[in-house]
């Protein structure tokens, strides 16, 4: 059992190393979304790289991946999962392009922490406004 801190920290990292490269800029997103944001106040920010370890411990099992969203689940309330949801596509887009691995994770994501449709994609709206770029023809 994990609590809502790792749970949403399995989060973050299953996104980042979905497509099998956790790049700088979603290593970067994830430690900025812990260390500003007030769900962790309480968390212990030494404690990441023995989370993250937990995490990609679990993900060389059998049904790694099934059992990492069903403890995320479990761990979360309803809002939490939608800030768990939020997360994700924050991490995703942190590198300026969501590959097809991610965008399959995050579809995961939101059918098993059970979110509505159109809460998620007001989420994902959401975070597509906030890393929007100007066209390249306006650089």
């Amino acid at each position: 059992m994990i609590k809502h801190h790792e749970a949403l920290i399995f989060t973050m990292v299953l996104v980042a190393a979905a497509d099998r490269q956790m790049s700088d800029s979603e290593l970067q997103a994830i430690g900025d979304q812990i260390d500003h944001l007030p769900i962790f106040k309480e968390f212990d920010f030494n404690r990441l790289g023995d989370v993250s370890q937990q995490c990609a411990e679990l993900m060389q099992e059998e049904d790694g991946l099934d059992q990492a969203i069903g403890m995320i689940r479990g761990a979360l309330s309803g809002r939490l999962r939608e800030t768990a949801y939020a997360l994700a596509c924050e991490v995703a887009a942190a590198d300026g392009e969501v590959a097809q691995e991610e965008i399959r994770l995050l579809e995961m994501l939101r059918h098993g922490l059970e979110l509505d449709r159109l809460i998620a994609a007001g989420i994902e709206r959401g975070t597509a406004a906030r890393y929007a770029r100007p066209p390249a023809e306006s650089l």
